[in-house]
């Protein structure tokens, strides 16, 4: 299980290190991701670093050799000597030339594996999306883990597995550079650490704060989102202007921005105030530790190369211990970040395996019953009831008409039916089998369904009819007998390519279309499924009312023997249905046929005459 977020920055060392250690339990996992995306360019990668280990103490040797070579050869002036001189800089000049090589290589090891794993985590954020319920859509927690997850997913992973690498690397270059120093100094190796450790906790201090800062500002983070998306979405900008909403949504996106921006401005102060300070402290360490070598070789006591190997080692030492400090805070950031991905990628996998359900054994078209028995719902995280005892039977080819005012439960009535939820009381049958008993892929596949809120895909216009049925999405003749039956041949003879016009305005070459026409092409996309049940949740709420009651009377001749529901608030279509089931406050009122609630002269009738009374005005 994925370990909660401190509220609070860690105070104390010990209490740092303890959450250090807690994300370093990470590892494992990413290393898995950067195995699964690139095992060569991670295998390489780690090769390269290990082979740069090696080379720096060479180096610091063969300068020191080099010094004391051209003293000895200054004063003796033997020709063996130079010579000597120019093959020990020829050594240094092809390490030098070998580190390059390596430094180059990782750069470029780097490069690939960052696309390849950004894009292999990014998969990994949309596969899941993929598998979550809808009621994880509907829950604010969600979106900011999500937004949190995608901030910086993609590049984390890969920079936990190199600092890892990195930090093994510095403690080898390390060791070897200890050796070199304990035959001069071995105080001086105490004392680079001494001169390190308050840098390395004071960055790993702000990189926590810094986390922290980004994770608690992703609900206004989102918000900020939302008003980009105002100001910039074509379906948002005739409002804008018609209402001149522009000066208040600038105010808010500033409001926002300079509340971040005060945050930023602060945590950067702090953070500069400290690097100077400790950068101050680790360059009076240094200097002297300098003049106490310096001392030493003015005495004699060490040569004038031992003098040049320790400033270079006790330096890069210096440098490597803040390199090896500045990995672990690093990996203590890149910890809390990748705690974010995983946090999002656990969500929903606790618990029992799923259950391997029943497919429906009934032949496919043939209209089966529909029973809600008793059914209550209440949105997760809500203590209001939007369904209260919801008992309806459709028999197998009914078609039922579904009214109510907005809000009454209707198109939740439609959210259970295609199991997007659950019922948190009673139960849904379908063929007399509990909803929850049967697979839910093969229950959806057996129901063609339009929602009022359909999407409005920047597809071409045949993939925006074929994705109602993707076995059907290149099957051309299949979405032409659609488009006739959801009432679309209007539409598509008149679009440039035809079904091959790329629809919305979104990309180039697109071809915007009406509401109207939008809806058009979103029915024929409910009618390419060979479905036993049809869905149309306000199918026509951009046509007009001639077209509606056309479509209605089409849907009775092509789907005779088909279950259709209905929610529509036109009562001129509505009265066609075989029944009409009166939703309100999330129960059923009434039910039965136009001309008995009529005659009921109850709800529906009082809203079926102010409709009549509206048409006769």
């Amino acid at each position: 299980m994925t370990p909660p977020i401190p509220a609070a920055p860690p105070q104390t060392l010990r209490e740092r290190a303890r959450l250090t250690l807690q994300y370093l339990r990470y590892l494992p996992r990413t290393f898995a991701l950067v195995k699964e995306s690139s095992r060569s360019f991670a295998a390489g990668m780690i090769a390269l670093l290990l082979g740069q280990a090696a080379l720096p103490a060479a180096m610091a040797w063969v300068g020191k050799l080099i010094v004391d070579a051209v003293v000895a050869a200054a004063r003796g002036g033997d020709a063996a000597a130079r010579w000597q001189v120019l093959r020990l800089v020829a050594l240094e000049a092809l390490l030098m030339a070998v580190s390059t090589a390596l430094s180059r290589g990782q750069a470029l090891l780097r490069d690939l594996m960052r696309a390849s794993l950004g894009n292999h985590v990014n998969t990994l954020i949309l596969e899941k999306a993929a598998t979550l319920e809808l009621r994880h859509f509907d829950d604010a927690d969600f979106y900011d883990k999500m937004q949190n997850a995608r901030r910086e997913a993609a590049s984390r992973p890969l920079s936990m597995a190199l600092e890892t690498a990195s930090l093994l690397q510095q403690l080898l270059i390390l060791i070897s550079y200890a050796v070199l120093l304990a035959r001069l100094s071995p105080w001086s190796v105490l004392l680079i650490v001494a001169a390190s450790v308050p840098a390395f906790v004071a960055e790993a201090r702000f990189s926590g704060e810094s986390f922290r800062l980004n994770t608690w500002r992703a609900p206004e983070g989102r918000r900020q989102n939302y008003l980009e998306w105002i100001l910039t979405r074509d379906s948002h900008v005739k409002e804008v202007k018609l209402f001149g909403l522009a000066p208040l949504i600038l105010d808010r996106y500033r409001a926002l921005f300079t509340k971040f921006y005060a945050e930023d401005r602060s945590l950067a102060l702090r953070k500069g105030a400290a690097g100077m300070a400790l950068g101050l402290l680790s360059l009076l360490a240094f200097y002297g530790a300098y003049a106490f070598m310096a001392a030493r070789a003015a005495l004699g006591a060490i040569t004038l190369g031992d003098l040049t190997l320790y400033l270079s080692v006790f330096r890069q030492g210096q440098s490597s211990i803040q390199s090896a400090l500045a990995s672990v805070g690093a990996l203590y950031e890149d910890g809390l970040f990748m705690s974010n991905l995983f946090a999002y990628l656990d969500i929903g996998t606790g618990g029992e395996a799923p259950r391997q359900l029943p497919a429906l054994t009934v032949p496919r078209s043939r209209a089966q019953e529909i029973e809600f028995r008793d059914v209550s719902f209440r949105y997760p995280g809500s203590d209001k009831w939007v369904l209260r005892g919801i008992s309806l039977k459709l028999r197998p080819g009914e078609k039922m008409a579904l009214v109510g005012e907005n809000g009454a439960g209707k198109s939740t009535l439609i959210k259970l039916l295609m199991r997007l939820y659950d019922p948190t009381e009673g139960s849904i049958l379908y063929g007399g089998v509990d909803l929850r008993d049967l697979d839910a892929r093969d229950l959806r596949d057996r129901i063609g369904v339009l929602f009022q809120d359909f999407v409005r895909y920047q597809w071409t216009a045949r993939e925006n009819i074929g994705v109602g049925w993707l076995p059907a999405l290149d099957d051309v003749a299949r979405i032409e007998r659609a488009v006739d039956e959801g009432g679309a041949r209007s539409v598509v003879d008149q679009l440039p390519q035809k079904l091959e016009t790329m629809l919305g305005g979104w990309f180039e070459e697109g071809h915007e279309l009406s509401g109207g026409q939008w809806q058009k092409i979103a029915l024929a996309r409910a009618f390419i499924r060979d479905s036993e049940v049809l869905v149309l949740d306000e199918p026509t709420a951009a046509l007009d009312a001639e077209a509606e009651h056309e479509l209605f009377i089409r849907l009775r001749q092509l789907a005779a023997d088909r279950t259709a529901i209905l929610i529509s608030h036109r009562f001129s279509t509505v009265r066609l249905a075989d029944r009409i089931a009166v939703i309100r406050d999330g129960r059923v009122e009434e039910l039965g046929t136009h001309a008995e609630l009529v005659e009921r002269d109850g709800r529906y009738a009082h809203l079926f005459k102010l409709q009549a009374a509206g048409y006769q005005a």
